[in-house]
């Protein structure tokens, strides 16, 4: 029987990236404190390639690092990390895993995350886009500031490939283009303001 009395209302922060993501999701995990109350979701649109970044990360952040399996419990102070070749969802406080949509071309796994994240988590939301190719993301984050949360683009000039900061700037939706040390400070304060 699962535990009902874990509240489904704490911040999520998507972390969406690709290429060029690992510098931007160590420097961001370096800086982020394991008490924060929210949870941490690392999208990376990658389709194909091993899925190694819950063995990577551990060393960046006291905060403990899984990979993402279906129907696993969101929980606050913890770092979540997609499964390679899968679309993921949220329902009912838990994650949800279905085929990839977009076997072809560039995946679209952060905006179909993010919308997921829309429609089903009743806490704060906070889209994080970082390093990346192509614009997976952007046409999330207008979705994104509709429901109240806040999106934050990495400082292209502090990306390894900026196409994806530069696709959610574009949008017309970010709130805060920041450098990923400062991207840290940011949800730092957003978490202490939703905690008030």
């Amino acid at each position: 029987m699962k535990d009902e009395s874990i509240s489904k209302d704490f911040p999520i922060v998507c972390v969406g990236g690709s290429a060029g993501g690992l510098d931007a999701y160590t420097r961001l995990l370096r800086h982020l404190p394991a008490d924060m109350d929210v949870a941490v979701v690392i999208v990376n649109h990658v389709r194909t390639a091993a899925a190694t970044l819950h063995k990577l990360l551990p060393r960046y952040t006291k905060m403990p690092v899984e990979l993402i399996s279906e129907r696993l419990l969101i929980e606050p102070n913890h770092v979540f990390i997609i499964p390679e070749n899968r679309d993921l969802h949220v329902l009912d406080g838990e994650f949800r895993l279905k085929p990839i949509s977009k076997p072809r071309g560039w995946p679209d796994v952060i905006t179909v995350f993010l919308r997921s994240l829309t429609q089903y988590w009743d806490g704060k939301l906070i889209a994080v886009i970082v390093s990346g190719y192509d614009g997976d993301g952007a046409a999330a984050l207008c979705g994104i500031k509709q429901v109240g949360g806040i999106t934050i683009a990495q400082k292209p000039d502090t990306a390894g490939q900026p196409d994806m900061p530069e696709s959610a700037i574009a949008s017309g939706c970010i709130d805060f283009v920041l450098s990923p040390e400062d991207i840290a400070q940011q949800l730092v304060r957003i978490a202490k303001a939703d905690r008030m």
